[in-house]
């Protein structure tokens, strides 16, 4: 059987173009390969695979004879056009947040749901948002020793969750400071200094740690705090499962780091635990405090794994594991799972 027609649509983006290198190095499981993007960028010419094609403008008829369409598209783009892609016969995969709390489409990653992408009655399979799978895949493995009843989750987030304007802003901000020894010692002696540059930040990144990433939602939580909880619940099949996050943007350039207490059903052992995730599929452990390793984003940025360590078991609960992780929130937090996630498509739709 021929090889599946792939379209990568936004493929000019941070993400796309993440994920285009991903496309040249990973196993090559495809036929022809087209790129999509808005009318502005059509024409371009990117290179992937070795060979250098040309954008094309993104428009119904790209999708004629595709047989999987990735979405590397803001929400309101791939709302409009997964479905249309999917009208023509190929499967979405989408990295959005347009369609993950649907019903009707599987939020899929591959390590911990893989089969619930073959359920898919919209012709949509959606990716979970950079900060749930930096944690979900180590989470996945845990729950399937022990039952994962709760989770209260800390994030501190990278500047690149906010696009290439929050990496753009954190540079501009790191230039204004960088240098000044008397700055951090008063209060509002680092806003003097950045000034209005905030970016798509409430408060100065640079020297600073921000608790907030996403919009304002109901109560005082905000979108990306709702969705580890509500994406979380979906991809592990509980939908009772308590979870409180909080959602913190720090000054680093990419990678997600979450600290996550986790409260199982039985009683856990730390070394059996760091056992668990050694042995995960995508999850790579790192934890020995006394010769000070563990993961930190400055090590883990460029690669695919999630990286855990600070594996500890709870002082207070037998149930409870407490740990550190790291994961790229540009590569397995968007186009690495959203390339996983079209790969177990091309083997199916080739099986």
């Amino acid at each position: 059987m021929s090889k599946p027609t792939l379209a990568v649509v936004g493929a000019t983006g941070a993400v796309g173009s993440v994920m285009l290198e991903l496309l040249s190095t990973r196993e090559d499981v495809y036929g022809e390969i087209r790129l999509v993007a808005s009318p502005r960028s059509a024409g371009k010419k990117l290179t992937v695979r070795g060979e250098q094609l040309e954008v094309l403008a993104l428009a119904p008829e790209v999708f004629e004879g595709v047989d999987i369409a990735m979405f590397d598209t803001p929400d309101e783009v791939s709302k409009q056009w997964a479905p249309i892609a999917a009208e023509h016969g190929a499967v979405a995969v989408d990295n959005s947040g347009a369609f993950r709390m649907d019903p009707d489409v599987p939020l899929v990653v591959p390590e911990v749901n893989a089969e619930a992408a073959r359920n898919r009655p919209k012709g949509i399979i959606s990716n979970p948002n950079c900060t749930t799978l930096s944690m979900i895949v180590a989470m996945g493995a845990l729950h399937r020793r022990y039952g994962l009843r709760e989770l209260v989750v800390a994030s501190y987030q990278a500047a690149s969750g906010a696009g290439q304007a929050g990496i753009d802003t954190l540079y501009d901000q790191l230039e204004k400071v960088g240098g000044n020894r008397e700055l951090g010692v008063r209060a509002g002696d680092v806003r003097r200094a950045i000034g209005d540059d905030l970016g798509p930040f409430p408060a100065p990144l640079a020297m600073n740690v921000v608790p907030w990433a996403g919009s304002l939602k109901e109560d005082g939580w905000t979108s990306e705090e709702m969705k580890v909880r509500n994406e979380s619940r979906k991809i592990l099949g509980l939908p009772n499962l308590r979870v409180s996050a909080t959602c913190v943007r720090v000054p680093v350039v990419t990678t997600h780091s979450l600290a996550v207490h986790a409260v199982f059903d039985q009683p856990v052992d730390q070394r059996e635990a760091q056992e668990v995730l050694a042995a995960a599929p995508g999850v790579v452990l790192v934890d020995d405090p006394a010769a000070g390793e563990f993961p930190t984003p400055a090590d883990v940025v460029g690669t695919d794994p999630t990286w855990v360590g600070r594996v500890r078991r709870s002082l207070d609960d037998p149930n409870a594991l407490d740990l550190f992780l790291c994961g790229d929130n540009l590569r397995k937090g968007a186009a690495l799972n959203t390339a996983q996630i079209a790969e177990l498509v091309a083997a199916e739709l080739t099986s």
